[in-house]
Parts: structure tokens; sequence; C-alpha cells
């Protein structure tokens, strides 16, 4: 367990922005809009869904993406579990998630009510359709030590330009070792290394349209 913790400032008073990376945590535009078509759309969900299905993910940050992902899961009446694994240096409060997330009040975000930690997210939550794992520390150290694989990838750290640690080659290697044959991966951002790093690992990559202003994002198949 790191003891770092995330620095929040909020912007216009409910926006929270990373104080260490200088980044809002999601969309200014429509932060659930952003998820769907970045990390939803980009790994094909949610038509892949199926029993044990496991998404893995860089960068936890409000919980917004796992919210997205168990809602659309949920719609979906897909028969089983959920399995969602998060990567997270910095965490934030639960108090302070829980404050950023009220934005979305359609999210099922009553699934954090039954973590009673004063401070931090606990590293599992458990649900009937869901199980949820986040697993403090720099990826760096922690990705490699993780006895998992995953179906699909959230690639959603703080911007390459920002937060370059979250990007580099060794790091995408490690992703694609602990991605399934025929996995996916998906990401906001375009940036030329980041797709060469995910090209190397051996995804096949792709440039498509993004959200928002952003005009590319990145999506990968590991073949």
């Amino acid at each position: 367990m790191t003891d770092q913790r995330a620095d929040v400032e909020w912007r216009d008073g409910v926006v929270p922005v990373s104080v260490q990376f200088d980044d809002p945590y999601y969309s200014l535009d429509d932060g659930v809009a952003e998820t769907q078509h970045v990390f939803l759309c980009g790994n094909d969900l949610p038509t892949r869904f199926c029993d044990g299905f496991h998404v893995a993910e860089l960068g936890f940050g409000t919980g917004l993406n796992f919210l997205v992902t168990l809602a659309a899961w949920r719609a979906a009446n897909v028969t089983g579990k959920l399995h969602f694994t998060s990567f997270e240096a910095f965490p934030m409060q639960v108090a302070e998630m829980r404050y950023a997330l009220k934005a979305f009040p359609d999210l099922p975000i009553d699934v954090f009510s039954t973590d009673t930690n004063e401070g931090v997210l606990a590293p599992t939550l458990h649900g009937p359709d869901f199980e949820l794992t986040v697993i403090f520390g720099d990826a760096r150290n922690t990705l490699a030590n993780w006895n998992c694989q995953a179906n699909a990838w959230y690639l959603d750290g703080f911007s390459p330009a920002k937060n370059p640690e979250l990007w580099e080659e060794a790091l995408l290697e490690q992703v694609a070792a602990h991605t399934l044959s025929g996995g996916t991966v998906a990401t906001y951002t375009s940036a030329g290394f980041v797709r060469r790093g995910l090209a190397t690992a051996g995804f096949t990559v792709s440039r498509v349209q993004g959200f928002g202003r952003k005009r590319h994002m990145t999506r990968g198949t590991l073949a």
C-alpha cells in the first residue's frame, strides 16, 4: 500500500483537477460520454461482455470509468460477474470521489457507499455482479506482479506530456503481457510514442476518431 495521496483542487467548485499533474480527472465537456466513447466503444463493449469478463485500467481516479462500465454491464443484462482491476498511484479520498461523482447521479454510485473506510477506497469491493480491485502503488512496479490477464484495458493516466511515467514502453509491454490473446486496449491519447509503444508490445494499433475536441484516439488488439 502506498502512502501517496491525490492532491485535488476543484475547478468551479465541482470539477476535480490533479495538482500533481495539472490535469482534470475527466472531460470538462461530459465525463460519462467520454468514457463511453473512448473506453467502452474503443474496446467494443458491451458487445463482448460475458461472465467473468475482466477489465483492467491504469489510473482509477474518481472511479468514473468503473461506474460507467458497471452501468453498461447491468444495462446489457449480462449473467454473471464483471471483474475490474485498476492500478492507482495517487488514490483520492473516498469523500472526494463521492463529491466528484455527484455530477453523475444516474451512475451506480451507491456501490461505494458500502465502503466505510474514512480514507481511500478499500482494495477490494464485491457486489452481486462485480468484483472491483484497486491496486495501490506505481504501476511500473505493481503490474509486473499481477497474476491475472485482462480482456480489455483502459489506459487512462493523465496526459502523456504531464504524466510520461504511465506511458513508458516497458509499462506498455507489461500491459500486453497481462492481456489475453485477442484482448483489446483503448486510450484517449493518439500520441505517436504511445501508439509505437503499443505496437512494439504486440498490439495491432489504429488511430480512430476521438471524443469531443480531441481529433483522434488510439485502440489496439493483441495479436
